[in-house]
């Protein structure tokens, strides 16, 4: 096996110090003077003889691996994938890698990957939790681990967070469906406690009683975990079961896309029959025809606020910093799958 290559072996063959050599490798030979020729010497060399450095040993000395971990529902989901790519993107500008890790929204998973990626010293998360695992975001901000969980959080406890309007959005979806005629709107959710789906069930039902259609809301709830297996089913039964809906409300994208094939089989058209909406876009949902209505999450906007917040607690972890909870307006896409005004 090739020998690794040392700075002390780089000292020896250019016969200068190792201290020069450390300060050039680390990026600080302007900062103590030593003369440009003199660095680009060592650059050239390390890289020709393939030196790479000890990352751990490195950590060690600044307290920092400038890895970050960011863990997600599911890498697989649209809405995630992307908040991935941009937290990469917005991540690596700032000189920071990540790693990822999908919970599936399991208690035990997210608990197994904290512990994971926390042993190998990442510099912060940035976390989408799942229920029930309230004990471990406090145990991570006890030890003064910077933390922004996103999408949903605890209300119980202080942390930096980034979610978006989820009331608001829902109650809007409502009222742009009764003012196009609609008055017997079911609402296709997760039986979920999280807050990011507690909102929009409760902004679905407060705007629905404001305009005093309350006696004809229709909630069905579903199992995240069994989505795959019983929301077609679910749905199905819940459309002709009430043959007076006139349109279909999903609190996510993925309930969407069951939900059009419900629709697709029992040949209900759509928006003549049925209207449509989607909380959460999907690429998908511009293509499809008619084209569906959804509730966009501004996945940039929302990326960049929660590696800068990670960033500001990873420069600044003094306790007098105050938690900061950013609230990005979502984006209401109107398209075809519901009648004209």
């Amino acid at each position: 096996m090739k020998k690794k290559v040392s700075i002390k072996d780089i000292a020896a063959q250019l016969n200068i110090s190792i201290t020069t050599v450390s300060l050039i490798l680390n990026g600080k030979a302007k900062e103590v003077g030593l003369r440009d020729a003199l660095a680009e010497k060592v650059l050239k060399h390390a890289e020709e003889v393939g030196y790479k450095p000890n990352l751990l040993a490195k950590s060690l000395r600044t307290g920092k691996t400038k890895i970050i971990c960011l863990l997600i529902e599911n890498i697989a989901d649209p809405f995630f994938s992307s908040v991935a790519a941009f937290v990469e993107e917005q991540a690596n500008l700032r000189g920071y890698k990540i790693i990822y890790g999908s919970t599936k929204n399991e208690p035990g998973k997210t608990r197994e990957l904290i512990n994971l990626f926390k042993d190998r010293h990442v510099d912060g998360f940035i976390i989408a939790p799942s229920e029930n695992l309230e004990k471990d975001i406090k145990s991570l901000l006890s030890e003064n681990v910077p933390l922004v969980l996103f999408d949903r959080f605890y209300e119980t406890i202080s942390t930096d967070q980034v979610v978006i309007d989820n009331f608001e959005s829902a109650y809007k979806v409502v009222e742009l469906l009764i003012d196009r005629h609609y008055k017997n709107i079911a609402f296709i959710t997760l039986d979920s406690s999280q807050t990011q789906m507690a909102d929009r069930l409760s902004g679905y039902l407060k705007a629905l009683n404001d305009y005093g259609l309350k006696a004809q809301s229709h909630v069905k709830k579903i199992l995240y975990s069994k989505v795959e297996q019983d929301a077609f089913n679910e749905i199905m039964e819940l459309v002709k079961s009430n043959p007076q809906l006139d349109a279909l409300f999903f609190g996510t994208s993925y309930l969407t896309l069951k939900g059009l094939e419900v629709l697709n089989e029992l040949g209900i058209a759509i928006p003549q029959d049925m209207g449509v909406v989607s909380f959460d876009d999907h690429a998908v949902f511009k293509l499809f025809t008619p084209s569906i209505t959804a509730v966009a999450q501004p996945v940039a906007q929302m990326s960049e606020q929660l590696v800068n917040l990670l960033l500001e607690q990873i420069d600044d972890q003094t306790s007098s910093r105050i938690k900061k909870q950013i609230v990005v307006p979502a984006i209401l896409h109107v398209r075809n799958s519901l009648k004209a005004k």
